[in-house]
């Protein structure tokens, strides 16, 4: 065989790829089907409905079941749960069982538990004991029961992003690391009056505003935006509060924090925008050189990544 079964394992199914090790306690069942170079450590179950990527690590104690979708490079911590049944009962039985993915590069912590028909977004970090009830965006940090999101695995690296890129003090235009991706250092006039930030059109906002829109009231839980738009510009201002803003150029990602009237950010055509963190009292405000309209709007990831690399 091309692949190593222990002698106190049981791996009955032929679709396993080469350099892949079954370790003792294991049993894979008939219908699975498995990649390279991937690491079955003891006491996994691995039912018939599953499929495993390449290089995938499954720590001791897991049980992946039947409509599981595992891709490559992914990594699944001891003892880590997973379910296929929203509202299960004894002896009764879902005739084609919810399918959870798990995208390539995410990593699911130690006793995290992923509840059935939801999505692992790609290089995704679930923390340990983390119960995670909804999808969970590309590349997101999320912990805690519920799990909510916590940051971003940041571009360059595995290191959470934790301090947000802080904005020059001159006023204008500052370039980031996120390709096309410019932070804005608004004018403020500050007198016994009171305050005013002000910006001029295309000297700070650098593009013809066609529509603009208002984001309030969000629970700071929430995420929103996790998209990008294909021919549309949008400069983001948090005219009251705070929010996070996650710029994704499919190669580099940054994280900004806007927490003053006179900081905006420009998210050009074909940049992944996230918004999150939001304070209870914010009030975003997003300009846009474009009236709305769906079709400009790229909502899965993957596509944009092959889209943002064709553009390149």
């Amino acid at each position: 065989m091309s692949h190593f079964v222990h002698s106190l394992g049981v791996c009955e199914t032929p679709q396993v790829g080469a350099g892949t090790r079954v370790w003792a306690f294991a049993h894979v069942l008939p219908g699975a089907r498995i990649g390279c170079d991937c690491n079955v450590c003891d006491h996994v179950f691995i039912e018939n409905d599953v499929v495993v990527g390449d290089r995938v690590t499954i720590k001791c104690g897991v049980q992946l079941w039947d409509g599981l979708r595992v891709e490559d490079d992914v990594f699944i911590g001891p003892n880590a749960t997973f379910t296929n049944d929203r509202r299960p009962r004894s002896k009764q039985y879902l005739p084609v069982p919810l399918q959870t993915t798990i995208e390539c590069g995410a990593s699911i912590g130690a006793n995290a538990t992923i509840l059935p028909g939801l999505r692992i977004g790609r290089g995704a970090m679930i923390g340990a004991g983390a119960v995670v009830t909804r999808s969970v965006p590309p590349y997101a940090i999320v912990t805690g029961n519920p799990a909510r999101i916590t940051g971003y695995i940041d571009g360059t690296s595995v290191a959470v992003a934790t301090s947000s890129m802080p904005v020059p003090e001159p006023v204008g235009a500052h370039a980031t690391r996120v390709g096309g991706v410019t932070i804005h250092r608004l004018t403020v006039a500050q007198d016994l009056r009171g305050c005013l930030s002000a910006g001029e059109i295309p000297r700070d906002v650098p593009f013809t505003v066609k529509r603009y829109f208002l984001v309030y009231g969000v629970p700071s839980a929430e995420t929103r935006g996790q998209h990008a738009h294909r021919e549309c510009h949008q400069f983001l201002i948090c005219v009251h509060g705070r929010c996070a803003v996650v710029a994704d150029d499919g190669n580099q990602r940054q994280e900004f924090t806007l927490d003053h009237p006179d900081i905006g950010i420009h998210l050009p055509p074909m940049t992944w925008g996230t918004q999150y963190k939001y304070s209870p009292d914010a009030v975003l405000l997003v300009l846009a050189s474009h009236p709305y309209d769906a079709g400009d709007y790229i909502r899965d990831y993957s596509e944009y990544v092959a889209l943002a690399k064709f553009r390149r």
